[in-house]
């Protein structure tokens, strides 16, 4: 799952409105994902601006199958790109409403979901906290979902994050 680049509209809402509008666009949350939106990096409104972001799978990187989340971001700011700040997720869904549904309905299989989006951010805190967002779409319903992985955790070819760009 692609969208190439695209400038996105991020802040200017309080995390009240920000889970208002993402449950207006029925964007449905795991217990991850509510997690982190509980983490203080949105009890600050962060000023309205826009970002533009592309997306990347590993192959894209020129990565090889299994490569671990330090190696993929050590790789993306090598050719220029940059992690996206932590809040990104929820408005990057109000922003991609029309990603295409994914190939599998499993939503939780220990491994990064078919056509999903993860979101490039650094961590929020440790291992035992959710790591980061990925945006899926399942049955016609979209998910803001949250993940954890460790630093040893091998991606696939075809997995996809989102960088900001420079």
């Amino acid at each position: 799952m692609e969208f190439g680049i695209r400038q996105i509209a991020v802040g200017g809402l309080e995390r009240s409105e920000l889970l208002q509008r993402m449950d207006q666009a029925g964007v449905q949350l795991n217990d991850y994902a509510k997690m982190l939106l509980a983490h203080r990096v949105f009890d600050e409104v962060v000023p309205a601006q826009k970002l533009t972001v592309v997306s990347r799978n590993l192959q894209q990187l020129g990565l090889d199958p299994g490569a671990t989340l330090p190696q993929i971001f050590e790789r993306a700011v090598s050719v220029g790109l940059k992690l996206c700040p932590d809040y990104v997720g929820p408005y990057l869904w109000l922003d991609f409403l029309n990603q295409a549904a994914s190939s599998d309905s499993v939503l939780s299989g220990g491994r990064k979901p078919a056509d999903s989006l993860t979101v490039a951010s650094a961590a929020l805190g440790d291992q035992e906290f959710p790591r980061g967002f990925y945006l899926r779409v399942v049955d016609d319903v979209p998910w803001l979902r949250g993940y954890r992985c460790d630093v040893t955790h091998g991606f696939a070819p075809t997995d996809t994050f989102v960088f900001q760009r420079s």
